[in-house]
Parts: structure tokens; C-alpha cells; sequence
């Protein structure tokens, strides 16, 4: 029945997400273990030594051995990022889901849409990829990326970025229609044009990037309803306010990667961590009144309405005790949260409106 499919659909997502959340879990855990330093960052800051050149690209011999194209295929992928454009395809799912009536998905505008976010989301990675290549070459977690090890060509990333856009942007055009393609080409413009080159530049780049994040469940939004409504607007707002401490955590995680890449993150230093802690418990704040508007639209009820208030109040105090006694146990413990935060809101979600 179409009640079934989607709660199944809902179910999906969530273990989906949970599945997400080990992988990342044991991504950041070795990767944060691995980094130099176990304790708050100084308030000393290095200048940045100049990278490394990148190593020549090696071509592929002709007829060269399947063992040489798995590996050249391995690379191209590593250019996606595909734990993010997973998680990217997911909001994606969640914002269609959530807004489709139930027995009212058409399951080729669904597939289109996901096809078509996950390409240009790839695309958009890869061109992160090709522009930070010589920055990466500065950050022990980044060097041995396809790009700054010498892998792959700088014009082979180009290529492949512009199919994955191209061919994403067309998929889209043709499954979903003109609105959720232009927010796909918004959040890709938005990301390389705008959030790249920002990162060297100003702290505010989480900001800004923070806004294509939230651009897919208004894609999904939007393909399933064919326009914006309030409701679209406050998965925007969710995913908006969720990435801020999400992204603080990661960049307190790596601040000395990132101090030696020269990216101007907030908490390179220790007073920029102090302030983004408590930026990041904020806006925790100010997340947990947004995510109970779904109730007050009437597109949620009671388990959302539990789920949405235990979640945010482990969020914020989350939050609050990173702020407080800020540390990187803390800040490893709120970015793990963060992963299972959304994913198990977005799915309450989808199951709780029916």
C-alpha cells in the first residue's frame, strides 16, 4: 500500500543514515587520532610553508592492465567525495519523501532527482577538488588525494567535473523540471564560486557554504510539489543551522591541517575556537525551536514532535559542553552526534507525516 511503501521508505533512510554515521565514525576517529596535536590548538599561528609541487601525472599505457583502470576508476571517484554526496543524495531523498503525498511518488521524477543531485553534487566536489589541489598538497589527511599526489591531470579533473555537471544538470532538467535544476546550478555555482575561494580568505565561508548544504531537500521539495512552499523553507532552515556546529567540530578536529594549508578557518587559533564553540552552541539553539515548526504546519505529530526535542536537546547540550569546557573529545563528540542528528530527524520525519 502506499502507506507501507512509505514507511518502508522512511525506514530506508534512516538505516541508510546510521550506516553513514559508523563509516564517517571511523573515518574521523583514525583521521582525528592521526592528527598532530591531542589538545586545544595554540593561539600560535605558523605562516604557511609553500606547497609541495604536485607530482606528474602518470598516462595510462595503451592496453594497460585492468589492475592500472581500477585504480585510474578508484581515483575518479575519490574526486566525487562520495561520503558527502551520499549525504547530499540522502537530504535529497528526504526533502522529496517528506513533501510527496502518500501514494503520489512518481518513482521516475524520484530517480531523476537523485541521479541528477548525486552528478552534480560529484561534479561540484570534483571542482572543489581541482581548485584546493595545491592547498590539499599542504594537509598531511589531503595529500595523497588523486589531484596533489600526482594521480591525475588537473584537465582530467576539469573533464570529468564538467560531464558530472553537465550530464546532472540535463538529468535533472529533463526527471524534475526548471526549479529543482535551477537550485542544483545555484548550489554548484554557490559552492566553486563563492565558498571555495572564501575559505582562504575569510572565516565567513562557513556561512556561506552552509547554504548550497541546504539547497537538496529544497531540490527534493520542489521536484515532488513543483514549487516552494513554507514548508520547503524549514527543511532549508534545518539543514542552514545544522551544518554551523557540524562544520565548527570538524574544523576544531583539523585546525592545524588547516592553519598549515592557510584556510581561514575559525578555530585555527584558540580564540577562534573559543568563539566558534560558542557560535556553534547558538545556533544548537537556535535549531531546536526550527525543527518543531513542522509541527506547527501540521506536516508532523507526536513521534516527530519527541523525536525533534530529545534530538535537539542532546544537540544542544552537546553544544553547551564544548562551549564550556571546550576539548577535542568534545568537539569529536558533537560532530559524531551531528551525524546521527539529521539523518534520524529527517526519517522521523518522513515516517511521522503519514
Amino acid at each position: 500500500t502506499p502507506t507501507t511503501l512509505h514507511v518502508a521508505g522512511g525506514a530506508t533512510v534512516l538505516g541508510l543514515s546510521f550506516w553513514l554515521t559508523l563509516v564517517l565514525f571511523r573515518i574521523t576517529w583514525r583521521g582525528a587520532e592521526d592528527s598532530p596535536g591531542g589538545t586545544p590548538q595554540s593561539d600560535t599561528t605558523t605562516r604557511p610553508t609553500e606547497p609541495r609541487a604536485p607530482a606528474p601525472a602518470q598516462p595510462l599505457a595503451v592496453g594497460g592492465s585492468a589492475t592500472a583502470y581500477a585504480s585510474r576508476a578508484s581515483d575518479l571517484l575519490a574526486l566525487t567525495k562520495p561520503g558527502i554526496g551520499f549525504l547530499v543524495v540522502l537530504t535529497a531523498l528526504a526533502g522529496y519523501w517528506i513533501a510527496a503525498p502518500a501514494g503520489a511518488v512518481e518513482l521516475d521524477t524520484l530517480l531523476a532527482l537523485l541521479a541528477g543531485t548525486a552528478l552534480v553534487g560529484a561534479g561540484a566536489n570534483a571542482g572543489n577538488m581541482l581548485l584546493e589541489r595545491r592547498h590539499d598538497a599542504r594537509m598531511r589527511r589531503t595529500a595523497n588525494r588523486p589531484l596533489p599526489a600526482g594521480r591525475l591531470r588537473p584537465i582530467t579533473a576539469a573533464g570529468f567535473m564538467a560531464v558530472l555537471t553537465l550530464g546532472g544538470l540535463a538529468l535533472l532538467w529533463a526527471g524534475t523540471g526548471p526549479l529543482p535544476t535551477a537550485l542544483g546550478g545555484l548550489a554548484w555555482l554557490l559552492y566553486l564560486a563563492a565558498y571555495t575561494p572564501m575559505k582562504r580568505r575569510t572565516s565567513l565561508n562557513t556561512l556561506v557554504g552552509a547554504i548550497p548544504g541546504a539547497l537538496p531537500p529544497l531540490m527534493g521539495w520542489a521536484a515532488a510539489r513543483g514549487g516552494i512552499d513554507p514548508m520547503g523553507l524549514v527543511l532549508f532552515a534545518i539543514l542552514f543551522l545544522w551544518q554551523i556546529p557540524h562544520f565548527f567540530a570538524i574544523a576544531e578536529l583539523y585546525a592545524d591541517d588547516y592553519r598549515q594549508a592557510g584556510y581561514a578557518m575559525l578555530p585555527v587559533t584558540q580564540a577562534g575556537a573559543s568563539s566558534a564553540a560558542r557560535l556553534g552552541a547558538l545556533y544548537c539553539s537556535a535549531l531546536l525551536p526550527v525543527t518543531l515548526l513542522p509541527v506547527a504546519l501540521g506536516h508532523a505529530g507526536r513521534l516527530y514532535l519527541l523525536c525533534a526535542v530529545t534530538l535537539g536537546l542532546a544537540f544542544l547540550l552537546a553544544g553547551l559542553a564544548h562551549a564550556i569546557g571546550r576539548s577535542r573529545p568534545r568537539a569529536r563528540r558533537l560532530f559524531l552526534l551531528s551525524l546521527l542528528y539529521l539523518p534520524s530527524l529527517l526519517a522521523t520525519l518522513a515516517i511521522d507525516r503519514i
